[in-house]
C-alpha cells in the first residue's frame, strides 16, 4: 500500500480506521496506482482484528472525480475494453464484499466511477454541497457496474443516467442515493459516529447480515446485470460515437475536452 496514496488514520478508542485517498491535485481521480493502493488498504482493514469498520473519504475538495483521464490512451477495441471494465469491476466487488462495513463520507465531487465507488461503500454520509453523479454520459461512456439501478428508483437512475447531471447531497438524500447529507464542517463527525456504532455492534452480527443483503442482490440478478453493462458499455466504447470522445481527450488537454463535452448544456444545466 501506498501511505502517500491513502492515509490510514486508526481511532484511537473505537475499532475503525479511516482511509483518505490522497490525490487532491487530481480530486483523487482514480488511476492504477491509487487503486492498487485502495485494494491494499481494504484488505489490509479486512484482515485487522482490531479493525470492525472503515471510513473512506477523500482530500481536498473532491471525494473521486472518476477514472483519471490524463495520461492513458483510451482509443481501445471492444476486446481491449471488456478487459479493462473487467479489471474494475473486480475492485469494486472486493469492496462491496468486504465483511466490515464500508461507510462513505463524501466531501465534495463524487463522480463517475467515483460514484460507483461510493455506492459500493455499505452507507453514504454525504456533505450538503457534495455533487454527484454519472457526467461521463456526455461523452458517451457508462459506468462499469451500473449501481445506479440498484441503489435508487429507476426513475431517478435514468435522469442521472439519460442527462449527466449533477446533483447536491440534498436531493441525493432526497432521491435515496445517500442515507444522509449534513453541512461539510459535520460530515466527518458523522460519518464517525456512525462507525463508531458498526464498531461496536457484534462483529459477526454485521459480517452475516452484510452476507445475505449482498446475495439478496445477486439473487435478484446484480452479477447478470453487472456482466450485461460490461458488455454494453465495452461496445459503446467502440462505436464511432465513443471512438470519437476518446480522440478528442488524446488531442486535446483535458480541460479543453471538458469544455467541448460541457458546451451543448451550458444554458441549460
Amino acid at each position: 500500500m501506498s501511505e502517500d496514496l491513502i492515509l490510514w488514520q486508526k481511532d484511537p478508542v473505537d475499532a475503525f480506521v479511516t482511509l483518505t485517498m490522497n490525490r487532491p491535485d487530481k480530486m483523487n481521480a482514480m488511476n492504477q496506482a491509487l487503486g492498487d493502493a485502495l485494494e491494499a488498504a481494504i484488505l489490509r482493514a479486512v484482515k485487522d482484528p482490531e479493525v470492525r469498520a472503515v471510513i473512506l473519504t477523500g482530500a481536498g475538495r473532491a471525494w473521486s472525480s472518476g477514472f483519471d483521464l490524463g495520461g492513458e490512451d483510451f482509443e481501445m477495441t471492444a476486446d481491449q475494453w471488456r478487459n479493462d471494465i473487467g479489471e474494475n469491476m473486480r475492485r469494486l466487488r472486493l469492496i462491496r464484499e468486504a465483511p466490515i462495513p464500508i461507510i462513505a463520507a463524501v466531501n465534495g465531487y463524487a463522480l463517475a466511477g467515483g460514484l460507483e465507488l461510493m455506492m459500493c461503500c455499505d452507507m453514504t454520509i454525504a456533505a450538503e454541497d457534495a455533487l454527484l453523479g454519472e457526467p461521463e454520459v456526455r461523452h458517451v461512456s457508462a459506468p462499469p457496474t451500473l449501481m445506479l439501478p440498484w441503489t435508487v428508483p429507476m426513475i431517478h437512475a435514468r435522469h442521472l443516467m439519460y442527462t449527466g447531471d449533477l446533483i447536491d447531497g440534498r436531493e441525493a438524500h432526497r432521491i435515496h442515493l445517500v442515507n444522509k447529507a449534513v453541512p461539510r464542517d459535520q460530515l466527518m463527525p458523522e460519518a464517525e459516529r456512525l462507525a463508531r456504532k458498526c464498531a461496536r455492534m457484534p462483529g459477526t452480527a454485521i459480517k452475516y447480515a452484510k452476507a445475505a443483503l449482498n446475495h439478496q442482490q445477486q439473487t435478484a440478478g446484480l452479477e447478470s446485470s453487472w456482466s450485461y453493462n460490461r458488455e454494453t458499455t465495452a461496445i459503446l466504447h467502440a462505436t464511432e460515437e465513443g471512438a470519437y470522445w476518446m480522440r478528442v481527450l488524446k488531442e486535446k488537454s483535458l480541460k479543453g475536452f471538458l469544455e467541448e463535452r460541457e458546451a451543448p448544456f451550458r444554458d441549460l444545466d
